[in-house]
């Protein structure tokens, strides 16, 4: 039960947005246990960012909800593969992306939980 939602300095046009989640749908496998089968994602663009007091032209903040727990080696991989994703497609720095975990022990769907 992935969820990968990015606030992002820039808007975003619908084909970026397709592309994006498609590759996060690859990456997110780097979590063992994680595929696209249960990936939600979710983009808020055109945000202002501020970044050490300074308003960021282009920066995001990635959050990476998982339902359970993964490896702080897992993680990290992920990080990289997301900020050179967010580096390749919209040009954004690596200095300029954090990405944010969090692990949730009690997730709901479908009336229930996991």
């Amino acid at each position: 039960m992935p969820y990968i939602n990015s606030n992002l300095t820039m808007k975003l046009t619908e084909e970026k947005k397709n592309t994006i989640k498609e590759k996060l749908g690859e990456l997110i496998s780097i979590l063992p246990g994680k595929s696209e089968d249960w990936l939600f994602v979710g983009f808020n663009d055109n945000k202002t960012l501020y970044f050490k007091g300074q308003k960021k032209e282009k920066a995001a903040v990635v959050e990476v909800q998982i339902c359970g727990s993964a490896s702080r080696e897992s993680k990290e991989k992920l990080t990289g593969a997301i900020c050179n994703l967010l580096r390749d497609e919209l040009n954004i720095d690596g200095e300029s992306t954090y990405v944010i975990f969090h692990e949730i022990n009690d997730w709901g769907y479908n009336g229930t939980l996991f």
